[in-house]
């Protein structure tokens, strides 16, 4: 990435779920919210899968052009397939793939993109610590491998794949992948059971997960479009680092996973939505590792904001008709560049 590259603005962002933790056929719509369509022979077709996993395609429209990236790609090669299938994704407007992070969640379900597609000749935006391979001991003592996903494999599928830790600007400087994210609050502070694998093949403490990264939009005169699969950075690092990083304050959406889920995460709820309320979200989507007692607290306390994700829904946010305020510049925060962490 150049130094001193801007984040240009779009005239509109749509975000698809193709896998997350939770699918609702049922579920209704709204303005800028789009469910997936039912046929009346429903029950004689396949259907949408749900599963542990998040991938979410995010396309841009500007001057009537439009362009894609992929995020993550799920758990299994089979949910992958079988959405996009069921959904009838079109990947032709597909410039780039990204990964967020090296949790198998997040990667595992790539191979069903490549038996879909067969080979695809598109950068992969990848941190260098997503390669570590991890598990994560659980206070009852059960151990949950984390296996990182295989460069080998990935290069075999034509991709390019390019480590970086900084930010990374994409599609013609139309969309950010956020890199290494800042940590400035006291309460998010990752996974404390996490370990790594080291040289020598023993393992070491890995709480941080420095590779959890964004992917960041700027939508004109409505604000970012953030969209964060797991936030193991934490949800309120990762909406201020995208503000730091690109210099606008306004916020127009965040779609992804909080990770506030199970015993550890839950006792910083109250505080994490109250700093979320204090930026002015104007629309929350908590998909995959939210957790239901984080879920239910956003939907209370944010109403207005507040939106349930589903598998297969696609969000569109338009320039200019999203009811939010024009979106403001920091003073002092007008170029992109690599956080320090």
């Amino acid at each position: 990435m150049e130094s001193g590259a801007l984040l240009k603005p779009v005239d509109a962002v749509e975000v698809t779920i193709i896998m997350d933790t939770f699918v609702d056929i049922l579920m209704a719509g709204g303005d800028g919210v789009q469910r997936f369509k039912l046929a009346y022979d429903w029950s004689d077709r396949e259907n949408l899968m749900a599963e542990h996993g998040f991938s979410a395609l995010l396309s841009v429209e500007v001057d009537g052009s439009r362009g894609a990236v992929l995020i993550d790609g799920g758990l299994s090669a089979k949910g992958l397939r079988h959405n996009l299938d069921i959904m009838q994704i079109d990947i032709t407007a597909l410039r780039a793939l990204v990964i967020s992070h090296g949790h198998v969640d997040h990667h595992g379900g790539l191979e069903g993109l490549f038996q879909r597609y067969g080979k695809l000749r598109l950068p992969l935006i990848i941190h260098p610590d997503a390669w570590r391979d991890r598990k994560i001991t659980f206070p009852t003592g059960l151990e949950l491998h984390m296996p990182p996903p295989s460069r080998n494999d990935l290069e075999r599928e034509g991709l390019e794949v390019i480590d970086e830790r900084g930010p990374r600007l994409l599609l013609d400087d139309t969309i950010l992948v956020s890199g290494q994210v800042e940590r400035v609050t006291d309460y998010e502070k990752g996974i404390p059971g996490q370990q790594a694998r080291t040289p020598n093949g023993g393992w070491e403490p890995d709480p941080w997960t420095w590779d959890d990264q964004n992917v960041i939009v700027h939508l004109r005169n409505s604000g970012l479009v953030i969209v964060s699969s797991c936030s193991h950075s934490g949800i309120v690092n990762v909406l201020r680092n995208a503000q730091r990083i690109t210099g606008v304050q306004e916020i127009a959406a965040c779609v992804g996973g909080l990770h506030l889920t199970g015993n550890i995460f839950e006792p910083i709820i109250p505080r994490t939505i109250e700093a979320v309320a204090g930026l002015d979200v104007g629309r929350i989507v908590p998909t995959h590792c939210t957790g239901w007692r984080a879920t239910h607290e956003l939907a209370r306390s944010l109403p207005q904001a507040f939106v349930q994700p589903s598998v297969g829904t696609v969000f569109r946010f338009a320039a200019d008709t999203w009811p939010r305020k024009p979106a403001a510049l920091m003073p002092g925060q007008r170029t992109i560049s690599p956080p320090t962490a």
